[in-house]
């Protein structure tokens, strides 16, 4: 698993040099920008990765409601005028000049592990509504309306996804998820129809010849990088895409560029490599001795995998337009610090798995009661 994120971030480095030198020489003056800054997150990300390798995961149980508490703050104070950052009509990060942290990406994180103690805490009452669905489902549905008033859309769906993938994986009961899911379907689209930006990339969706000059743009352009790449490519570097005809490349649409100059074996090899990562974050939960080990992995292979499959389905036309990068290969510092991170804790899961004995779980429990 280590070496598939090191082959991911490698070509991410690599294609992200070739996707950005044009733009970031015309609008920084420095052909090299965009990659040196990528890198100093890679290098964060890095640190962040053997910390959470380190430290035992079960150990995450103390802090993980404060962490989660942490994140739902920076989720608010992003929405203050004067304190987040206001970009394209959205605002979704904070920070200082240049250098910017998107707490959505924390968010995920800190949901995940959240979940997972959650969901082992109460392994005897998830058929209860209260404790087994009300109070997970209360804390999941304040982190979606955080994230949702930025506004992002497809963060939103992204940890909707992956919570109620976690909570039905944990068993909790279908009378409980399934109705909340078709009102939750049915208020998205709701919110999805009033706003006129998502309804256009929805029409264009339905219809991307109609919208090739409008609102499906970004996704016609992504569609010939493809094509023009056919089987093996028109070579590294070599891409006419990036020559500003496919907007902002170097992010969320960073996968046609590897088309167009890597062909169908580049991306098909790309797929292979996080249909490999996502098998090995399910081989660790399974091989998992407690069940917090179990969510929490299990957690994490979901939510590595559906970012990976939304943002190809996005750029392949499958799904609608959303504002997703592909992990460990886009241009993304907080996406791609809190990724490397979240695999940090799946090789935590792997080296102390089979750690935890039965009388360390039943001694956190009562250390929590006593605390209660």
């Amino acid at each position: 698993m280590l070496m598939i994120m090191l082959v991911l971030l490698t070509v991410g480095v690599v294609m992200l040099f070739s996707t950005s030198a044009l733009y970031a020489k015309d609008r920084y003056g420095d052909q090299h920008y965009l990659l040196k800054r990528q890198l100093v997150w890679m290098l964060v990300g890095g640190v962040g990765c053997v910390m959470a390798a380190s430290v035992p995961y079960p150990k995450l149980r103390g802090v993980c409601a404060g962490t989660l508490g942490v994140a739902a703050v920076m989720l608010a104070l992003v929405l203050i005028p004067h304190i987040g950052m206001k970009v394209g009509g959205a605002r979704r990060w904070l920070g200082v000049g240049p250098m910017r942290f998107q707490p959505s990406e924390l968010g995920k994180v800190a949901l995940v592990v959240w979940l997972a103690h959650w969901l082992a805490k109460e392994k005897r009452r998830l058929n209860k509504f209260g404790r087994g669905f009300a109070v997970p489902m209360g804390v999941v549905g304040i982190m979606l309306l955080l994230v949702l008033a930025e506004p992002d859309f497809g963060s939103t769906a992204l940890m909707a996804s992956v919570s109620f993938g976690m909570m039905f994986v944990a068993g909790v009961r279908l009378r409980f998820l399934v109705p909340t899911i078709l009102s939750g379907v049915a208020v998205f689209a709701t919110l999805v129809m009033h706003n006129p930006t998502r309804t256009a990339r929805l029409m264009a969706f339905m219809d991307l010849d109609k919208y090739k000059q409008g609102a499906g743009y970004q996704v016609w352009q992504a569609i010939l990088a493809f094509g023009s790449g056919g089987f093996t490519g028109v070579g590294l570097g070599n891409s006419m895409q990036k020559m500003f005809y496919l907007p902002e490349a170097h992010t969320d649409f960073i996968f046609p560029i590897v088309g167009e100059e890597l062909g169908l074996v580049g991306t098909l090899a790309i797929l292979l490599a996080f249909a490999a990562l996502v098998a090995c974050a399910v081989i660790i939960s399974l091989r998992t001795s407690d069940l917090f080990g179990q969510y929490l992995g299990m957690g994490i292979a979901v939510l590595l995998a559906m970012q990976a499959l939304i943002n190809i389905g996005v750029v392949t036309a499958w799904l609608p337009t959303k504002g997703l990068p592909l992990p460990f290969i886009s241009f993304g510092g907080s996406n791609l610090v809190l990724n490397m991170v979240a695999v940090g804790l799946l090789l935590s899961i792997f080296r102390h798995g089979t750690a935890e004995t039965e009388s360390e779980e039943q001694e956190f429990f009562a250390r929590r009661s006593t605390v209660s």
